[in-house]
């Protein structure tokens, strides 16, 4: 089985790389510490650098990694760094794991956009703390998240998201109201002014090889969009 899948990457003053975890890993905090301890190690052979992840919590927190990554778990919803060598992870069951990079700089980052995190901002947080520090992203990844199809929400949800991000209103294929999260992020993508963006076109729930929340529940694992670089 492959441990990573669509891998892509890009070249600047770094080399930038990206790529989405197998369903065979469980990296999500419901699983035990010595299985995602072992997911981690295999992350680490796999794109020789050191694995990083966060305590998401649906915000629009962004982290900046300075070191080799090593060290206490932050809370946040996004990581960047301009250091090579270390894998930044988001982890998603059905939210959009986004990936930003400037190959320019070599300053990547990883994102976690669930719904709130979509209507809190997170993935233009990410952009603006990149150009805080000097860089401009231009190239980003969508991975696989619960598509506007299947992504059913009460009404008044819907409507408190679409009135943030417009481009998030859905329908689910059965004709009640739903949130296209991808959308939302493409659209918010736009508006920051990077034009091109790379997206992996699967619906988590509709496809069993990825961890969906909405169709497994409480049993779901967890992948994670990984980006990292090197010389």
């Amino acid at each position: 089985m492959t441990l990573l899948r669509h891998h892509d990457r890009v070249e600047g003053n770094l080399v930038i790389e990206v790529a989405f975890t197998d369903v065979s890993l469980s990296l999500g905090d419901a699983a035990e510490a010595e299985v995602r301890h072992e997911a981690l190690r295999q992350v680490a052979a796999a794109t020789m650098a050191t694995p990083v992840l966060m305590h998401q919590v649906h915000g629009a927190d962004t982290v900046l990694v300075d070191d080799r990554g090593e060290g206490e778990v932050q809370t946040g919803d996004a990581l960047y760094t301009s250091q090579p060598g270390v894998a930044l992870l988001a982890r998603a069951a059905d939210c959009v794991p986004v990936l930003l990079a400037d190959p320019a700089t070599g300053w990547i980052a990883a994102v976690h956009s669930g719904r709130p995190g979509l209507a809190a901002g997170v993935v233009p947080a990410a952009v603006a703390a990149l150009r805080a520090g000097g860089a401009d992203p231009s190239v980003a990844w969508i991975g696989p998240h619960v598509c506007g199809s299947c992504y059913e929400v009460p009404a008044d949800l819907q409507d408190a998201v679409a009135a943030v991000v417009p481009e998030a209103r859905s329908t689910t294929s059965w004709g009640t109201p739903a949130l296209d999260l991808g959308s939302g992020v493409r659209a918010q993508l736009d508006a920051a002014g990077i034009t091109d963006v790379r997206v992996v076109d699967a619906c988590t729930r509709e496809d069993p090889s990825w961890p969906s929340h909405r169709r497994d529940g409480a049993a779901a694992t967890r992948f994670a969009g990984a980006i990292w670089s090197h010389p």
